[in-house]
């Protein structure tokens, strides 16, 4: 009977161990394949931005204006073009990419502070933050909160001009991660498997959209006169007025990725589960879809 009840002990510390092991690698998996998004607020920059590559997401224009000592100008605008297909607004591909961070002196570990003011650039800013977590980024990227206006806010000082290259060769190693995007086909495949959220404008909905998809507009998803993302809780509540299906994984969309991959980003820093963005979005809709 003794013997009986040790082995029990035994075995059940056996379970034990398995099911601890089977988390924690579970947990390891999990991380090994998420980026390393979140938000740093101005306090936490000013002090720290010697250690980043800080990138502004704004027009060009606006940086010349005045940006960020330090800031190189990182508009979605030049890392997008008309592809073979003419699909406007399409991402380079990965390898061009990866050559023209190379040229900025960024590699796939380089720590990056991102910011915009989620206006002009129509939430750049989101862009380059999932850009960077498509392309497998293994550094940190944070995510500016409240962006210009919060600099500018806290009185921080603004530089104008050209800044110094920075040292050094550097170069660029693509690892993408398919769990960020999804394709036209995807999408035409979809058979109510994940939501589709559109995020253009009510007069852009009203001409045509998706079948099926929520209307929910990308100027949503930020608040506050700085305009920084939503909290988790803000866009729980504002997914489940339009009712989003948080059970499904979540897809985001516009005219041609950029305010949906602000939708996305600030969906991903809310840790909320498997938002994905549909990286050709309605102008790769309409050429597949003959609309």
């Amino acid at each position: 009977m003794h013997s009986s009840r040790q082995y029990t002990r035994t075995s059940g510390r056996k379970a034990t161990f398995f099911a601890l092991a089977f988390l924690l690698l579970a947990l390891f998996a999990a991380s090994a394949f998420a980026a390393d998004l979140a938000l740093i607020d101005v306090n936490a920059a000013k002090g720290t931005a010697s250690r980043y590559v800080i990138l502004d997401a704004r027009p060009k224009g606006d940086w010349q204006a005045g940006h960020i000592p330090g800031a190189i100008p990182f508009s979605w605008d030049s890392f997008t073009r008309t592809d073979a297909r003419g699909v406007k607004y399409s991402s380079l591909p990965p390898q061009e990419l990866a050559a023209t961070l190379s040229r900025l002196g960024i590699d796939e570990k380089t720590p990056l502070l991102i910011y915009g003011d989620a206006d002009q650039s129509w939430g750049g800013e989101g862009y380059a933050s999932w850009l960077f977590s498509w392309l497998g980024h293994k550094g940190p990227i944070r995510l500016l909160k409240g962006g210009i206006q919060a600099w500018q806010g806290h009185n921080l000082p603004l530089a104008k001009g050209a800044e110094k290259p920075l040292p050094g060769k550097a170069r660029y190693h693509v690892d993408l991660k398919p769990q960020y995007i999804v394709s036209t086909e995807d999408v035409q495949r979809n058979n109510g498997g994940f939501t589709l959220i559109d995020t253009r404008s009510t007069l852009e909905w009203i001409r045509g959209k998706i079948p099926g998809a929520i209307h929910i507009p990308w100027d949503d998803f930020y608040t506050g006169k700085d305009r920084h993302p939503l909290s988790r809780e803000e866009l729980k509540r504002l997914l489940a007025k339009h009712g989003v299906d948080s059970g499904k994984p979540v897809v985001f969309y516009c005219l041609g990725g950029v305010r949906s991959a602000y939708a996305w980003t600030a969906y991903q820093l809310a840790g909320l589960p498997d938002g994905r963005n549909y990286k050709g979005s309605w102008a790769a809709w309409e050429k597949r879809s003959g609309q």
